[in-house]
């Protein structure tokens, strides 16, 4: 059988990840790979290539780094020279035209990390998290020009202990979406699957994060609150104000309740363990990180923290 000629178009190292599994299967050939533009980053704003460039440049693979693909016109008229069968999208980043996703004869797949049609849309591990399911997963659905709306080739299942944040399921959904690239990716291109149309009465929204989301209200339950930390733990984090400082929160704990007090108030408070008061509940805070300072246990903060039992952290 002759190999899967694959356009590959994704960004972040969750992308990195898929294209690395593409490039080490006998059974495809990267004819050339899409990213976005290199982005200032670090300190010193340096422009830095995205975890894919740097992966295909390293293969010697060709790469494209359209602002937006959609409207460059040179860019897709090189992408149409590789003659690729399918287009692998990965987190790209940018949005396809119709005239895009028909040039490939088996069309365009994207791996997306919910199972569709729960959470279409810009941060599915995030909301899925922040929301407590307790099952998430991976999808590979043919695209069409909806954002995420495509039929659904095939898709891969995880349960979600209540621990798990979303950095981890982030690294654990990357190898679920490597696997639906060698089995079920091949088995469409060979006609050995049909794509399922999605419900639509069923699709749920994952809407883009935004940096508001990111200061911690005690008025909510523990539970909401810890959902929040552990879904937001790769980005962008969450915080509550210490004396008017800035403490990132990167691990809590749901506790049983004991006496109630004020949401906000400290309610346990010994050389180990800080317990707040929330609006339902109360919430163990066991990784936190100062302003200016690396993370840290709680024990290890708790150390130099001028507060007492009865205090307020807002």
């Amino acid at each position: 059988m002759s190999r899967i000629r694959v356009c590959f178009l994704g960004t972040p190292s969750f992308a990195e990840v898929h294209l690395h599994c593409l490039l080490s299967d006998p059974r495809f050939e990267v004819a050339g790979v899409v990213t976005q533009p290199d982005r200032a980053a670090g300190r010193n704003l340096q422009l830095t290539p995205s975890p894919v460039k740097v992966l295909a440049l390293k293969h010697g693979i060709e790469v494209l780094t359209p602002e937006k693909l959609k409207s460059d016109f040179a860019a897709f008229e090189k992408i149409k020279l590789w003659k690729s069968e399918v287009a692998v999208v990965v987190a790209f980043g940018q949005i396809l035209t119709q005239e895009f996703l028909d040039s490939f004869k088996f069309g365009a797949v994207n791996v997306h990390g919910s199972l569709l049609p729960k959470w279409r849309g810009a941060a599915p591990i995030q909301r899925s998290l922040e929301a407590g399911d307790r099952e998430s997963g991976v999808s590979l659905q043919k695209m069409v020009k909806k954002l995420d709306a495509g039929p659904v080739i095939g898709e891969r299942k995880i349960l979600l202990p209540p621990e798990m944040g979303a950095t981890e399921l982030y690294n654990q959904l990357a190898k679920l979406g490597c696997e639906l690239l060698t089995s079920e990716l091949v088995q469409y291109v060979n006609g050995e699957i049909i794509p399922v149309p999605q419900d639509e009465s069923l699709v749920t929204v994952a809407k883009k994060i935004e940096k508001t989301e990111s200061l911690l209200d005690w008025a909510l339950s523990a539970e909401v609150i810890h959902n929040r930390v552990r879904a937001f733990d790769m980005g962008p984090g969450t915080y509550v104000m210490v004396k008017d400082k800035r403490l990132k929160v990167h691990k809590t704990k749901v506790i049983p309740e004991g006496t109630k007090k004020s949401p906000g108030q400290i309610v346990v408070l010994s050389s180990s363990e800080l317990v707040v008061q929330t609006g339902n509940g109360q919430l163990a805070l066991l990784v936190v990180q100062p302003e200016s300072k690396p993370r840290m246990n709680i024990a290890d903060f708790i150390k130099n923290l001028n507060l007492k039992e009865g205090d307020y952290l807002v």
